[in-house]
């Protein structure tokens, strides 16, 4: 009976160490899938106006956690993202959207996803190559 209850106190002190270590964990990979999606969205943005040989533009709704892409001038969407609210989401844009031109550069811009635990990530959009790059902020 002794050992009994040595196991369970062992096995209960093993779940209070281990489960707050595997939510930090899960947090993490749902914040890298989120920068995976944002920045998967800007690539597309950018593969629309060159394949297109149309200026297209990804409107940001931070508080929304919203990305539209559209044509330049068109009111019509052509695909939208919603990011997880769960997520901080900062944008750093010019006129609150990104402009892809035909030849592959863009308006550039930046943008931090954080995660509630502060692990970051800063994703960026070159002006001049429409290169979209993410990297972990340190801290």
């Amino acid at each position: 009976m002794v050992e009994l209850v040595v196991v369970l106190f062992l096995l209960s002190l093993v779940a209070g160490l281990v489960l707050p270590a595997a939510g930090r964990g899960i947090e993490a990979v749902e914040l890298r899938a989120q920068v995976a999606k944002l920045s998967a969205f800007l690539r597309y943005g950018r593969e629309q106006a060159v394949t297109k040989r149309v200026a297209h533009e990804i409107r940001i709704d931070p508080e929304a956690h919203r990305l539209t892409l559209s044509p330049v001038g068109s009111d019509s969407p052509r695909a939208q993202r919603q990011l997880s609210s769960r997520i901080q989401f900062s944008a750093d844009a010019p006129s609150g959207a990104i402009t892809f031109s035909p030849q592959g550069f863009s308006s550039g811009a930046s943008f931090r996803l954080e995660a509630p635990s502060g692990r970051a990530y800063r994703v960026t959009v070159d002006p001049f190559t429409g290169r979209v790059t993410n990297s972990p902020e340190p801290g």
